[in-house]
């Protein structure tokens, strides 16, 4: 709501990328040794836990703009000027995004034809599906930032925003 619509297309797009990630992780078999390993695992799901940690704290911080200020709010320090990357780092450091592919996946690719070309057909369905869901909601959202565009009510979304982000996190990393 921040940012406006022109985000929405970029945001699905990394998303989407993000799913193609994992899907060729998965058609290697380096997304089964990342959740075989509880090393590996832990690694990605600490990365993911301080990645959602970095973006709490920066919408929080910028969630009252200083004067003559015009902030990008809720990007993370490194992400400043890219929706898609900061989409592709929020889904490729889920680990629970790769699980889909681990634990879904396999339960619809016939053993006699090859798996790279069966999981590359579902990523796409599953991106189509996604880049869909994320698009609607930027033209919803994008009618709604109309009717909130005060200050006041972005304050408060930022803040609340920033408090998931931070709950998540925590949550991510203990889990």
């Amino acid at each position: 709501m921040t940012v406006g619509r022109r985000e929405g297309l970029p945001a699905a797009l990394g998303t989407a990328t993000g799913l193609y990630v994992h899907a060729t992780l998965a058609a290697f078999g380096l997304s089964a040794l990342v959740t075989r390993s509880s090393q590996a695992f832990a690694a990605v799901r600490l990365a993911g836990a301080a990645y959602l940690l970095i973006l709490g704290i920066s919408v929080w911080r910028t969630a009252t703009p200083r004067p003559a200020e015009h902030p990008v709010l809720g990007r993370a320090p490194w992400a400043r000027s890219s929706t898609y990357t900061q989409a592709l780092l929020g889904n490729v450091l889920n680990p629970k995004a790769a699980s889909i592919y681990l634990t879904l996946a396999p339960q619809f690719i016939n053993p006699h034809q090859s798996p790279i070309q069966q999981i590359m057909i579902l990523a796409t369905a599953h991106a189509a599906l996604i880049a869909l869901w994320l698009l609607t909601w930027t033209l919803i959202l994008g009618r709604a930032a109309r009717a909130a565009a005060s200050q006041r009510f972005k304050t408060v979304i930022s803040k609340i925003t920033a408090t998931v982000l931070v709950a998540l996190a925590l949550r991510t990393a203990v889990t």
